[in-house]
């Protein structure tokens, strides 16, 4: 059975592997604070179908509890360590899902998959102030293929080793502007990644859905552009690894090693 990714904007995406439905971040939303969504139509009600919810950290454009109230009852859902305390109306609000904290090196069985946690650098916090309460997380989702959903982070010491070998890369280029900072990939450290952990594909993420207010108007450019940027970089730095750039709402099938 081939594996099938569907990218359905920002950082959410489908991974259908062994029969097994996988979401990532799901962010179904039109606006969010001072975000639009000024790539790609909605996801249609099919998107929100999932054995397990994959969720990288608190920021609200990856746990974002609107979204989440669209799963289906008794959708299985992964999270940090420390989310309960960070969020305690999160199971008050969503009783319907099974919520599992995780920690990175757990391995968390979905029928006929695995998935496996591991670290990500990035701020973590539902909010950019308070205590660090929650890491923030990757997952590897073995299969038939073996597929590193990075969530949100920057490059860090040990991330091939703890990755693993992939066949399959789901790695964020963008953001909210030019400058990232740390804790973040943009396209060229993106690429870097690649070359690091050396999967067979790679698909980029996080870039091109959600604008902040006004930007489209003075600097579309740097929402739209990661994308390509990330083909450049990732011929130059990772010849040998097949990026597929897909629209939103797109799907591919990318090639396995096993």
């Amino acid at each position: 059975m081939p594996v099938e990714v569907t990218w359905w904007g920002h950082a959410t995406c489908t991974v259908e592997d062994s029969g097994v439905r996988v979401l990532t971040d799901p962010l179904f939303a039109r606006r969010l604070a001072h975000l639009r969504r000024r790539r790609g139509a909605l996801p249609p009600r099919a998107a929100a179908l999932a054995d397990v919810v994959l969720l990288s950290h608190l920021h609200a454009d990856h746990l974002h509890v609107p979204s989440l109230a669209r799963l289906a009852p008794g959708t299985r859902a992964l999270v940090p360590h420390g989310t309960a305390r960070s969020l305690p109306g999160l199971r008050r609000r969503l009783p319907r899902l099974r919520f599992t904290e995780v920690v990175p090196g757990d391995e968390v069985p979905v029928g006929d998959v695995v998935v496996r946690v591991v670290s990500a650098l990035h701020d973590g916090r539902r909010l950019p102030v308070g205590p660090h309460r929650s890491p923030a997380l990757g997952y590897v989702v073995e299969g038939e293929a073996r597929t590193y959903f990075a969530g949100d982070t920057g490059l860090f010491d040990g991330m091939a080793d703890e990755v693993g070998a992939v066949d399959v890369a789901l790695l964020p280029v963008g953001g909210w502007g030019p400058y990232l900072g740390h804790g973040h990939l943009d396209a060229e450290r993106a690429a870097q990644a690649l070359a690091r952990i050396g999967p067979r594909s790679a698909v980029p993420v996080h870039y091109g859905t959600y604008w902040p207010l006004g930007m489209d108007a003075v600097r579309p450019h740097e929402f739209h552009a990661p994308g390509h940027e990330f083909v450049r970089h990732a011929a130059r730095l990772a010849p040998e690894v097949s990026v597929h750039r897909l629209a939103h709402g797109e799907s591919v099938l990318p090639e396995v090693s096993r």
